[in-house]
């Protein structure tokens, strides 16, 4: 009898809700016709150029250049080390100098017009493309590494700030509070109640933008910020598919790494594991 009773009140529910429909087939015909309206004048097809680079491109991957996998300065390993010293680098500069920002940034920690002025300066910052920061900075350090390490340090100030700042504000301030009620001063409830609970957030988002300043990396270099993406370019530019080839096959297995030890470290600090 219970269940027929739950039944009836499940049924009663079910058919008390509002009929939406017609709004659902209204949002439907926007979305159609926003497609519809994006996709006009384009054209879908490959010219016979097009795919013959293509082809030759896959040629490539598959008969690289093997000479390029030398230990000089203009070999594979190196432009490699370079990338993933460019892209190490500016993840440490720019989590050491986020994390002062990010407490400039919590409304919980400082006055809010501190907050919201620290907080303009990040969207600033995370405002502009890193491409377009690559392009600033090059003319204000030449071209080589230090551009890349300072374009990639800005940006990440900006990335990881934002996330820094969910984490601040998510903190248990009863810890804080019972700490408090014990006399112990700001440095200790700083080292006791703050560090413990942000540490593992501060760190799993370091080890993302890792990740993604060692792919920027690549594509910063095309624009003279040192690493792999300069020859990269080159080599494309000259049509060089072989070199091409070989420079994205080693492209391919560094990234796929990186990702899989990331990930696998994301994962741990997430189950409070260290």
């Amino acid at each position: 009898m219970a269940e027929i009773h739950a039944q009836e009140n499940i049924l009663e529910k079910l058919y008390s809700e509002p009929k939406n429909l017609w709004k659902r087939l209204l949002i439907l015909a926007v979305l159609l016709v926003i497609v519809g309206w994006g996709a006009y004048g384009f054209e879908i097809g490959l010219d016979e150029n097009g795919v013959n680079m293509a082809k030759s491109i896959f040629n490539g991957l598959t008969h690289p250049e093997t000479e390029l996998f030398n230990l000089g300065p203009k070999g594979i390993p190196y432009l490699i080390l370079e990338t993933i010293a460019i892209a190490f680098l500016s993840t440490v500069i720019g989590t050491i100098l986020a994390i002062p920002v990010s407490f400039l940034s919590s409304t919980n920690i400082v006055p809010r017009p501190v907050a919201l002025i620290f907080r303009a300066i990040v969207l600033f910052i995370r405002t502009i493309p890193s491409l377009v920061w690559a392009l600033i900075w090059v003319r204000v350090t030449s071209t080589g590494p230090f551009c890349g390490v300072v374009t990639q340090s800005v940006c990440s100030i900006g990335m990881i700030s934002k996330m820094n700042v969910t984490a601040i504000e998510n903190l248990d301030t009863g810890v804080l509070e019972a700490l408090d009620a014990c006399g112990a001063n700001t440095f200790e409830k700083i080292r006791v109640g703050v560090l413990p609970q942000l540490s593992a957030s501060f760190v799993s988002t370091a080890i993302y933008r890792f990740d993604i300043n060692l792919k920027d990396a690549t594509l910063l270099g095309i624009v003279g910020a040192g690493g792999i993406g300069s020859p990269l370019n080159d080599a494309i530019g000259n049509m060089r598919w072989n070199r091409v080839g070989a420079f994205l096959i080693v492209l391919i297995v560094m990234v796929v790494i990186i990702e899989f030890v990331s990930t696998r470290i994301r994962a741990r600090l997430a189950q409070g594991r260290r």
